[in-house]
């Protein structure tokens, strides 16, 4: 069977190069027609190879349509005389990445994007017909997967850093769009790995849906957590204290500084002078550095704005919290977005 570097050269030779109207080449179909012949000659192969062994005979063919990232292949599944062919595994290769385009158009449908917008979308990716079954059978594939991830064991993990955090997003429910919390637990095991620990969706961010979430990555196996990183939910903070007993709590800087700003929001110069204040300490070098920074912070903001003072003041053990960890992990645990 020839390769497609060998089958590319051959289609321009007999002239079946593609061509867009002004004469230049049409990628996209040429990666369609050498994808489709690949896979009609690998199928074909297997064919042969199993009639020789069994002592059958092929019949023909029997054509399907195939959605594909580059395009849709029209194959040729041999037919046996005796029994049946279809290669699962040649189908499966070459459609994985057609899930990946179908699992993104799923995604935007979810999320609220109008069905005309999504199939405008979906036309540009390569999908010419998107049926409300197909995206309804990847989609349920895909929730296997997650479920797969989400509930496997951990096997008694040790994690002595986690990071929580939730997120608002658009998501089709009962028929309308609306706005819904998802929680995420990210943990970083001895050897520095990172680890996606556990994702959920609730009807709302409260003390007894964190409670639940905390509970299932406990009863997982997670254990040697000594701190947990997150904002200051209150609901959240109770719920750490409970599951994560003897655990260091480290509030969110950057949720903290976006308070102490909020505390100020009722003028723009105001707002800005304080991020001025407190940007700075959580850079500093060194524990006693952003200590004393704190503290000069602190009367820096009592001058000009109690209301951030008093949120800075209160927060600063949890706000501090990292600094009795290693200098190498600060930049990490000072904040809950680990993504940067």
């Amino acid at each position: 069977m020839e390769s497609i570097a060998e089958m590319a050269p051959a289609a321009a030779a007999a002239g079946a190069m593609p061509r867009f109207a002004d004469g230049t080449i049409n990628m996209q179909e040429l990666l369609r027609q050498l994808a489709e012949s690949v896979v009609n000659e690998i199928m074909s192969a297997e064919a042969d190879e199993l009639c020789a062994s069994s002592g059958n005979s092929r019949n023909g063919y029997r054509e399907r349509k195939l959605l594909t990232c580059v395009g849709t292949l029209t194959l040729r599944i041999p037919k046996l005389r005796r029994g049946s062919f279809f290669p699962e595994d040649v189908i499966e290769r070459y459609q994985r990445a057609d899930r990946a385009l179908v699992a993104a158009v799923a995604e935007m449908y979810s999320t609220g994007t109008s069905t005309r917008k999504v199939q405008r979308i979906a036309e540009k990716l390569g999908v010419d017909r998107l049926s409300k079954d197909q995206v309804s059978s990847i989609a349920q594939s895909l929730d296997a997967d997650v479920e797969e991830l989400l509930g496997r064991p951990l096997g008694d993990a040790e994690m002595p850093y986690i990071w929580l955090d939730a997120t608002y997003v658009k998501c089709r429910r009962d028929g309308h769009v609306a706005s819904t919390a998802i929680v995420t637990a990210i943990g970083c095991d001895s050897r520095g790995w990172r680890h996606v620990l556990g994702i959920s969706v609730v009807d709302t961010e409260s003390y007894d849906s964190w409670l639940a979430f905390l509970q299932g990555l406990r009863a997982r196996g997670i254990t040697g957590t000594v701190l947990v990183v997150s904002d200051a939910h209150e609901g959240l903070k109770r719920a750490v204290q409970e599951v994560f007993q003897g655990a260091a709590w480290q509030r969110c800087a950057v949720h903290l500084m976006r308070d102490c700003i909020r505390a100020a929001s009722g003028s723009r110069t105001l707002a800005r002078r304080v991020a001025r204040i407190v940007a700075p300490v959580f850079r500093a070098k060194g524990a006693a550095a952003v200590r004393a920074l704190y503290h000069v912070a602190a009367d820096m903001l009592r001058e000009c704005c109690p209301k951030a003072a008093d949120i800075w003041e209160e927060a600063e053990a949890d706000a501090l919290a990292y600094l009795d960890f290693p200098a190498s992990h600060w930049k990490r645990l000072r904040t809950n977005n680990v993504l940067r």
